[in-house]
């Protein structure tokens, strides 16, 4: 059977752990090859453990074992210059560029926006809203040279409807909609189709971590996975605590391939009913 995307290459960000190391796997078990880039460090006010040069090296890992090629670096998303760099050398090394995940992103130190510190808030816009930018820009060109392409812009539910005590997050997050929707109209006559995938908590370190679990249980002095499992319940209407990675996966890969090839400017959410709770 034909591989959804046998002979295209996919670039994503964030791609160290969790949710990118998961699309550059699953992209990679299509058929593609991968262009993947990482901080792979500390970045303050990050608010969630901190990723590694080995957790890249893993992703790396992984993707050869699938016998893909994969040219991957250690890069700050807020460095434009560094973004770019890496998206023009992967493109001539590996052929060209069909797909983006903008995928990178943290979720900042919560709190009652009041108590929200300018470097911190600085921090979560620069990485989530302009990061994506940073991710794309440089991108576009390639797909224009293809003929055509997609980009999945990685947003959340609380891009949708928001919660208390996470401004920032949320403002990034609603940006990626306007961000999204102003490249769906300006690539769709090139065959550039923009979409956004809108997840509700999903089960990797950006979740299963002390802050995330304070933020849900602040009357225990440390809260066990077992102890916010009722709390993140209530986040959705279908009765579950968070999806997996392989979900939101899912979705990227319907957008990016030719069974969403009419599909462009809509915010997918996959968020067992938040939303719409």
């Amino acid at each position: 059977m034909t591989k959804r995307f046998e002979g295209k290459i996919a670039l994503i960000s964030g791609a160290a752990r969790g949710q990118g190391r998961n699309h550059a796997v699953r992209l990679a078990a299509e058929g593609a090859d991968i262009i993947a880039f990482d901080v792979a460090g500390p970045v303050p006010g990050q608010g969630t453990p901190v990723a590694s040069p080995e957790d890249l090296a893993e992703t790396v890992r992984l993707v050869e074992k699938l016998d893909r090629r994969i040219i991957a670096t250690v890069a700050d998303v807020r460095d434009a210059d560094a973004v770019a760099e890496l998206v023009d050398r992967g493109a001539q090394e590996l052929g060209g560029l069909d797909v983006v995940v903008a995928n990178a992103g943290i979720t900042g130190i919560p709190g009652p926006a009041m108590q929200a510190t300018p470097a911190n808030w600085a921090t979560v816009i620069d990485t989530n809203l302009t990061g994506a930018f940073h991710t794309v820009r440089p991108a576009i060109s390639h797909l224009l040279a293809r003929g055509g392409g997609a980009i999945v812009i990685i947003s959340s539910s609380i891009g949708l409807k928001a919660v208390p005590n996470m401004a920032s997050y949320a403002a990034s997050k609603a940006g990626l909609t306007g961000l999204m929707r102003t490249l769906a109209l300006e690539l769709a006559e090139h065959s550039i189709r923009v979409n956004t995938v809108n997840p509700t908590t999903v089960g990797t370190p950006m979740v299963h971590n002390p802050v995330g679990y304070k933020l849900f249980r602040p009357d225990l002095e440390n809260p066990t996975e077992a102890d916010v499992v009722p709390a993140f319940r209530t986040l959705n209407a279908l009765p579950i605590p968070w999806i997996e990675a392989d979900d939101v996966t899912n979705a990227v890969l319907f957008l990016a391939s030719d069974e969403g090839r009419y599909v462009t400017g809509v915010t997918m959410p996959v968020d067992a009913g938040y939303a719409v709770k």
